[in-house]
């Protein structure tokens, strides 16, 4: 515990990877031990166990107790657990609610403003994998989506960011699927064509294809994190039509799973390549568009 706790009890509505990293990050701002509730009873003390809180008896016993309430649960429970919270939200209580979750902003949570809390949206842009000490390290740095309706809100996520170690970055209400969107295509699709890549190496006989490609995509990212559409290397940016060609008949032959993929990124880099001032790519694309021999 601090000296002066932010907080007089820190309670979070839920229990798995993201609720126990969040209860273990800001035990040291609660008074009280943190409060865990949530529809599994037995998660819910194991969770309390894990990171040193306590199982609430009931969603109403968390609402009557917490200044400050997560509700860290999956995006399509975010609206039922903020009704529930709401209905049991004692006369004159205004806590400080927020939800993790990346597609929504803080209107989901209208039913707990109208009950007198202060609420906001604030998502970590991070993956949670389970280990709630390095997730408290990893959290520390991250990115923060935060958005609010009135500058309290804003100020209170920007706290709850701040006593996480993260950065807060607002967006806009309604530009929040545009974010998740966005994180989604860079973080879940890049597993996917790693997956794709993969299964392609395997086809060429290589046995152990993540040691192949790790250095290579490592360098990539880096490289594409700190240079943008710059960074881009390889024979599109090249205009190397035979080569792009080439690939495409390997796909098709021993990879065939993978040629609408590798279509689909590769006109889009292309497309990128000419908003950005690239040299003319006819005949790639005429190459992408004509099936291989």
């Amino acid at each position: 515990m601090t000296a002066n706790p932010r907080y007089r009890q820190v309670g979070i509505a839920g229990a798995g990877r993201v609720a126990r990293a969040l209860a273990l990050a800001l035990a040291p701002r609660s008074a009280a031990p943190v409060l865990l509730w949530g529809r599994s009873p037995g998660h819910v003390r194991d969770a309390a166990a894990e990171t040193g809180g306590a199982a609430a008896a009931s969603c109403a016993a968390l609402a009557a107790a917490c200044d400050l309430i997560i509700v860290a649960v999956a995006d399509d429970a975010v609206g039922p657990v903020a009704a529930e919270l709401a209905r049991a939200l004692p006369p004159g209580a205004d806590p400080f609610v927020c939800h993790v979750s990346g597609r929504s902003g803080a209107a989901l949570l209208a039913p707990l403003g109208d009950a007198g809390a202060v609420v906001a949206a604030v998502h970590p842009a991070m993956t949670f994998t389970g280990d709630p000490a390095q997730e408290v390290a990893r959290m520390a740095g991250a990115r923060f989506a935060i958005s609010a309706p009135d500058g309290e809100a804003l100020a209170e996520a920007r706290a709850l960011v701040g006593f996480l170690g993260g950065v807060a970055v607002e967006i806009a209400e309604a530009q929040r699927p545009l974010y998740h969107a966005a994180l989604c295509h860079a973080a879940n699709h890049l597993v996917t064509l790693m997956a794709g890549a993969s299964h392609a190496l395997r086809a060429a006989g290589v046995d152990e294809p993540g040691a192949l490609l790790a250095p290579l995509v490592r360098a990539a990212l880096e490289n594409s994190l700190a240079r943008g559409f710059g960074a881009l290397s390889g024979p599109l940016l090249r205009g190397d039509d035979a080569t792009i060609g080439g690939h495409l008949a390997a796909l098709a032959a021993y990879a065939p799973d993978l040629l609408p993929a590798y279509r689909a990124m590769a006109r889009a880099t292309l497309d990128e390549l000419a908003r950005s001032g690239g040299a003319p790519a006819d005949a790639l694309r005429e190459c992408l568009e004509t099936p291989p021999r």
